[in-house]
């Protein structure tokens, strides 16, 4: 079994399994789809634009993904890391108005990255006033992805103080890097032409399990316009559940041995298949990746999609469902770095086609931030502003946290559904959520009888009772 430890670099470091469908969406100029952009507003006494520079320098030459470039060769892409003392970032100042912010934050979030030639991250000052500075940092997820955040914005803030200060960070030194988790990735998963390597066992589980199934779903979407819509242009619709429904949620997964994101990805197959009128629909959601301790401080990709194909029509009544629902998600957790570019090689469809257009992502809210990140220094203030940027890359997407108060009690979920406005008018997008939310509530509030009902029911729920959900005719 292969170690987690800093090892010796080749001179050839491929992609880790995560990176390589956004490499070759980049490749079909779809980079931009994958930026990550954060803005944070620093206000107060003393703010140091070029304390803010040269924390930038210090976050990039801590986390090698940063100064990362993606080039492909005649062995396949690579991950080439720049040496800190060749590293010139793309940081740029300009002094903005409160209403020049929204645009100058949004032009920065979408601009592309050129894999093979940038460094995959770009940084705006934008200097409203000498103690009002907005940073907005974009990252290409290929060098990180949501649980990156956390550390990447923690370090910044460490370095920028520091740096304000005249002295170097004081942070403990990362005990392995990007680098050593892909060559360690790649040595437990060998090679695919190894009929008997832990990849190949993992491509051939996803290509029998995924044979057969419809190659597209056919959901109410719009006609095409013409000219051709920006694919990605995306909205958001809010959705949230009480702590009421939280709870009988939760209750249904502890009845059937099963988690609340099994329940809630049960709803969402059911919601899925009432849309496309079909009983055999494949969602997704994405796995953390980050299965050793030693990557817990870690920027970089770790998280893939796992898809999760659900035959409705093998379920007689809700516990059937969750049922397989929890068998299908077991098996999809067990088989998580199979690359969807070359998973799609191996399945007779349109390589145009998606291998997925629904999704739903549940994460845990995160604790309260000890005062020292939600305080970082006394008379400076650090709050982050919306880039206004919405990209949606499938079809139907959900992503919901879960809550939960001091004692660990259910206090409500909440999130937001994001779809694309090219495929999906608003009027199309809220009913799907209001059916969703129906589900919801009836499991939620004991309905535990046949799919059909589910299937039937109109995006309005019922006001008391488990079997009174108004039946669409």
């Amino acid at each position: 079994m292969a170690t987690l430890v800093a090892r010796p670099r080749p001179a050839w470091v491929p992609l880790a399994p995560a990176q390589e469908r956004m490499w070759h969406a980049a490749r079909l100029g779809r980079s931009a789809d994958w930026n990550v952009a954060r803005a944070l507003r620093l206000r107060g006494a003393g703010v140091e634009v070029d304390a803010l520079r040269a924390a930038l320098m210090c976050l990039v030459t801590r986390h090698e993904p940063l100064r990362t470039r993606y080039p492909a060769t005649e062995h396949g892409p690579a991950q080439h890391v720049v040496d800190p003392a060749d590293v010139v970032l793309d940081v740029t100042e300009s002094a903005v108005t409160e209403a020049e912010l929204g645009s100058a934050v949004a032009a920065t979030a979408t601009a592309a990255f050129d894999l093979e030639r940038d460094l995959p991250i770009r940084a705006r000052l934008l200097v409203l006033a000498p103690d009002d500075v907005v940073l907005v940092l974009v990252v290409h997820h290929i060098s990180v992805d949501g649980r990156s955040m956390r550390p990447l914005t923690r370090d910044l803030i460490t370095a920028y103080l520091a740096c304000r200060g005249g002295t170097a960070p004081d942070w403990s030194p990362l005990p392995v890097t990007y680098t050593d988790y892909t060559l360690w990735k790649h040595a437990q998963l060998g090679e695919f032409t190894d009929e008997w390597s832990r990849a190949t066992q993992q491509l051939r589980y996803w290509a029998n399990t995924l044979a057969g199934r419809p190659a597209l779903l056919a959901l109410p979407t719009r006609e095409p316009s013409f000219p051709p819509s920006d694919p990605a242009a995306g909205a958001l619709l809010p959705i949230s559940l009480d702590a009421t429904t939280h709870a009988g949620l939760l209750r249904l997964a502890q009845e059937r041995r099963a988690s609340l994101f099994m329940v809630l990805q049960a709803a969402f197959a059911v919601t899925v298949g009432a849309f496309a009128r079909s009983t055999d629909v494949t969602v997704a959601t994405a796995v953390p990746g980050r299965d050793h301790r030693l990557l817990d401080e870690l920027v970089g990709n770790f998280s893939d999609d796992v898809l999760m194909r659900v035959r409705l029509d093998r379920a007689a009544d809700v516990d059937e469902l969750i049922d397989q629902v929890r068998r299908v998600a077991l098996a999809a957790y067990a088989h998580p770095d199979t690359p969807n570019p070359r998973l799609k090689r191996c399945l007779p469809q349109d390589p145009d086609l998606p291998l997925f257009q629904a999704t739903l992502v549940l994460q845990r809210a995160d604790s309260p931030c000890p005062a020292t990140e939600s305080a970082p220094a006394p008379g400076l203030s650090v709050t982050e502003v919306p880039t206004g940027v919405v990209r949606a890359k499938h079809d139907l997407e959900f992503g919901l946290t879960d809550h939960y108060d001091a004692l660990g009690v259910a206090a409500g979920i909440d999130g937001c559904f994001l779809y694309p406005t090219a495929r999906l008018d608003a009027d199309t997008a809220a009913r799907f959520v209001a059916r969703f939310r129906t589900v919801l509530a009836l499991l939620a509030e004991g309905y535990r009888g046949p799919l059909a009902a589910l299937h039937a029911v109109t995006g309005r729920p019922a006001r008391s009772g488990t079997r009174r959900a108004r039946v669409a005719v």
